[in-house]
């Protein structure tokens, strides 16, 4: 049911019809992972190990993407093992780790998928995503975002990074393709 013509309710509360309309075509989602799949917190135990806690509701929508043929990629700054395995046991084919300049990650994941750039959707928090997630189709910040991030981006989500944020554009996605309701 739309309300007002402009927004349709869902259990995020009311979404513009634009952000479902630009979601109803992705076809690959982008994650950043520290504030976006974690609550951006780095904590290392006595040995200088590094722990970090991720979502499980994050991961089982991810697995949902994948489910339905929707590419997911991730591009880091950092580089750490733990991303590693994190990516694996969630399917994530498309890992991209130690990248400062997230641009040029990004070209090569797009000569990978040949995905057009209206297509793609990026979820991030800080200035480090910006220069991606001002070339797609759909930009979305965690609630917790960086200022800068909060005042570009089109969408942003109703949860904090690593508290079900990339939950909740991987169901806006499905919600848009009806694949949810």
């Amino acid at each position: 049911m739309f309300f007002r013509n402009k927004y349709k309710r869902t259990y995020y509360g009311k979404i513009n019809k634009k952000i479902l309309n630009k979601a109803k075509i992705i076809k690959l989602l982008i994650c950043d992972i520290d504030g976006v799949m974690t609550d951006g917190l780095i904590c290392l135990d006595e040995k200088g190990r590094e722990i970090n806690a991720f979502h499980a509701r994050d991961g089982y929508g991810i697995k949902m993407l994948l489910g339905f043929s929707i590419k997911v990629a991730v591009i880091t700054g950092r580089n750490t093992k733990l991303i590693e395995d994190r990516c694996k046991i969630l399917g994530i084919k498309y890992l991209y780790q130690g990248q400062l300049n997230k641009i040029k990650a990004f070209k090569d994941l797009i000569k990978k998928t040949n995905i057009s750039y209206n297509k793609i959707a990026y979820i991030g928090d800080d200035v480090i995503d910006w220069p991606v997630m001002s070339i797609i189709g759909l930009s979305v910040a965690v609630s917790n975002a960086h200022p800068f991030i909060l005042k570009k981006a089109q969408y942003i989500t109703n949860n904090k990074g690593g508290n079900g944020a990339v939950r909740e554009i991987c169901d806006l996605i499905l919600i848009a393709k009806n694949k949810i309701n």
